[in-house]
């Protein structure tokens, strides 16, 4: 599928704002199943720096500093993507789950690279409460497609939805104590669940195209960030990726931007400012929208 995707981050101040430094990762990744065919990035007030890079992660990032004073900055991304459903090895998917544990697996073809993604980090602590959950999909030598997936059919069995259960800085435990969440708290839960057993995963940050009810148009700009998890798969190198929160492996509808640790490595947008205003409010706009007439991939 082609997706025109577009992501619009307005911060409104009670004053004026002098200094303005941030950072974003929105622009998407070029993989083996989706590739970027145009993307843009406009800040405005216009930054009197910027500088687009790519991180430790190989995600895009692009740095910039406001200079001029300003009571409203403005971060709009727009970015042409086809993505199509990955497809992995059977016999990756079919081996024991222990040999997606690095640390013990360390002869292993990328073990190297997928051990930082076995221990824990600040929003996905080894948990011992999340460990022993987790336990009851991991039967030893029980193949790893089928015991992460029936760890994500868990999570979202076990836990709800809710917008209002959780902020940005809630803990896995937090999760956990409330069973409830938002697809970043149950990425963040799914993680402490496979690293307390030894397993690689990483965070993706990225975009789900929603699909409207039957008979009803789409809302423009009603879409939103999105995040799963992917977990390593030894044999073949690859990266299973899982959504807990929609119950489902990631397809051709989801549009990958970043991956890292946890979310305080990919934050589509984070920064400082220098002002007096005691006050301020943030308003983000999300679009993901299939591009009819595109031609196949």
């Amino acid at each position: 599928m082609r997706y025109r995707v577009s992501h619009s981050t307005t911060y409104a101040y009670s004053g004026k704002v002098q200094d303005s430094v941030g950072l974003f990762h929105l622009i998407p990744r070029d993989l083996p199943w989706q590739r970027v065919l145009t993307s843009d990035v406009a800040v405005t007030p216009l930054p009197g720096d910027v500088n687009r890079d790519v991180d430790y992660f190989g995600n895009s990032v692009t740095y910039f500093h406001v200079t001029d004073p300003h009571g409203k900055l403005v971060i709009r991304s727009t970015s042409e993507v086809v993505a199509e459903k990955p497809v992995y090895d059977e016999s990756a998917l079919g081996a024991p789950w222990e040999e997606s544990r690095p640390l013990l697996n360390a002869g292993a073809p990328g073990a190297w690279r997928a051990t930082e993604y076995a221990l824990e980090s600040s929003r996905a602590s080894h948990l011992a409460a999340a460990t022993e959950y987790a336990a009851a999909s991991f039967a030893p030598g029980r193949p790893l497609g089928e015991a992460v997936t029936d760890l994500m059919h868990r999570i979202h069995a076990d836990f709800t939805y809710d917008s209002t259960a959780t902020t940005v800085t809630s803990t896995v435990a937090e999760v956990m104590a409330k069973r409830a969440g938002v697809c970043q708290d149950f990425a963040h839960l799914a993680l402490a669940c496979l690293r307390g057993h030894g397993i690689a995963a990483r965070y993706v940050s990225g975009y789900l195209a929603t699909q409207p009810p039957p008979g009803k148009e789409r809302v423009v700009g009603a879409d939103a960030s999105h995040a799963w998890v992917a977990v390593w798969m030894p044999g073949s190198g690859e990266w299973l990726a899982i959504d807990p929160t929609n119950n489902q492996w990631a397809n051709d509808r989801y549009v990958t931007v970043a991956w890292g640790r946890d979310y305080g490595d990919v934050s589509p947008v984070k920064g400082i400012i220098f002002t007096k205003a005691k006050k301020s409010t943030l308003r983000v706009s999300v679009d993901v929208a299939p591009v009819e007439d595109a031609p196949a991939a």
